[in-house]
């Protein structure tokens, strides 16, 4: 007669019990618990003052979300020269008044913005098993993949009105530009979002501008061929999101998937990149917000991150 083996009843409740309480801490506590990351960056020209930069990604706006909308509201102390907004800021088709309220007195400030593809369309109830499964496959997004269908169109057109009016610069595929107190000229370069197949970045090659003090490059998703596309046209530095740091990350090991074709090493924060025989510096924000169907965050705090822009060495 062959031996059969079970997990003892205790065990079975203690992992059960141990997972309850991971979701939980997931989804009540960290999900919740907003962090701002500094970075200093050496990209100025040389004698150039510092410039503070608030970048903000990933909100995933849901109704009723007021915790995260008042610690959004509450960045507008830190006083930055110009806020970059890197996209995704909704994740149900009626969250633009709220979205609006939370960046409002952030949109007193100088900005800039591209948009993801969460403005574009609301998201889908999925396994979160198919990202590994994708990473595996090498699958990402839409590349290769038919165009969305059948599936709920947000009202981006909304959130595009409301930040023109406040004198924010649109950069889903093309250039703009913002001039600083003291006459500083910032010269963007941007992509529609290169997950949904958007990006052209034909219409906007050709390189830093050679009349502004600096040029930066402005893209949803860190896909590389769009980083590849900026650093070998010499961009000293590209902004990005989407990656949500991984947001379900394992600690002291970090994170699985980056939902794009970036490497999880560089899935958050300032790293580097190389093409074409330049480098760029990459910061890549972990957003502070999640997808509606799966409101976690495990070892990946919801985050935004003033970079301070520093003359070169």
């Amino acid at each position: 007669m062959r031996a059969r083996y079970g997990i003892p009843l205790k065990t079975t409740a203690a992992i059960t019990a141990i997972g309850a309480a991971g979701i939980a801490y997931a989804a009540g506590f960290e999900a919740r618990s907003f962090r701002l990351r500094r970075v200093t960056v050496p990209v100025l020209p040389s004698g150039a003052r510092p410039l503070r930069v608030l970048q903000v990604s990933d909100i995933h706006m849901v109704g009723g979300q007021r915790k995260k909308r008042a610690w959004l509201q509450s960045l507008a102390g830190l006083r930055p020269d110009f806020v970059v907004n890197t996209g995704d800021n909704l994740s149900d088709p009626e969250g633009v008044p709220e979205v609006l309220d939370a960046l409002g007195p952030l949109m007193d400030f100088p900005g800039v913005y591209v948009f993801g593809s969460n403005d574009y369309y609301g998201p889908k109830l999925r396994n979160p098993a198919r990202y590994l499964l994708e990473k595996v496959q090498g699958k990402h997004g839409l590349n290769g993949n038919p165009p969305a269908v059948g599936v709920v169109h947000n009202p981006w057109e909304e959130l595009r009105d409301a930040f023109d009016a406040a004198g924010w610069v649109g950069l889903s595929n093309t250039r703009g530009r913002l001039k600083l107190e003291g006459g500083f000229e910032l010269a963007f370069t941007g992509l529609d979002d290169p997950h949904i197949k958007r990006d052209r970045y034909a219409k906007v090659e050709g390189g830093p501008e050679k009349d502004a003090d600096l040029s930066i490059a402005v893209v949803h998703a860190p896909y590389l061929r769009s980083l590849d596309a900026f650093t070998a046209d010499g961009y000293p530095l590209v902004l990005a999101g989407h990656t949500h740091g991984g947001q379900l990350c394992v600690p002291f090991y970090g994170a699985l998937v980056t939902n794009c074709d970036l490497d999880t090493d560089r899935v958050k924060g300032l790293s580097t990149h190389e093409a074409g025989g330049n480098r760029a510096y990459l910061h890549v924000s972990a957003g502070c917000g999640t997808n509606r169907y799966t409101p976690v965050r495990f070892a990946c705090p919801p985050e935004a991150t003033l970079l301070t822009l520093m003359p070169r060495a």
